[in-house]
């Protein structure tokens, strides 16, 4: 038997060549995802308008003093919503989303009046957080996005 790095005792052959084995024919592959089709994105966005949508979703920072969230993304929104219908409908969702967190902070301050109460705010915390990453990251892509748990009082 020959080793591997082809190298062996005098008179030994060398093994033949293996013919390849056929399998079941390989599946086409999936396209790569620059090249999917994204049907819930705008192509029309500008850099600008990306970034703007990006800066609406990170009012989400601002809901650490009561309604300044709220606030700075109604201004957002307002300031440039005639714009584009990419910017509208990300000021207009991030609104809603100010205005979820509003209710979820108030029913959770009803419930920390309990002892248990006191554990209500740390999943509203990662729900605004991963909500505001989530929405940054689509709306820098170029992409719609939706919160989730999202009451959509304003349309």
């Amino acid at each position: 038997m020959a080793r591997p790095d082809g190298a062996g005792r005098p008179g030994d052959s060398p093994e033949p060549a293996r013919a390849p084995e056929t399998g079941p024919p390989i599946p086409p592959t999936m396209p790569a995802m620059s090249e999917a089709p994204q049907p819930y994105a705008d192509a029309d966005a500008t850099a600008d308008e990306r970034n703007h949508a990006v800066y609406q979703h990170l009012t989400v920072l601002g809901a650490a003093v009561p309604f300044l969230g709220l606030v700075l993304a109604i201004l957002l929104w307002h300031s440039r919503r005639e714009q584009s219908p990419f910017l509208d409908d990300h000021g207009r969702e991030s609104v809603n989303f100010q205005i979820s967190l509003l209710i979820y902070a108030a029913v959770a301050g009803v419930l920390s009046l309990s002892v248990r109460g006191v554990f209500a705010f740390w999943p509203l915390a990662v729900l605004a957080l991963v909500g505001m990453f989530l929405g940054a990251r689509a709306a820098s892509r170029g992409r719609f996005f939706r919160y989730p748990m999202c009451v959509r009082l304003v349309s």
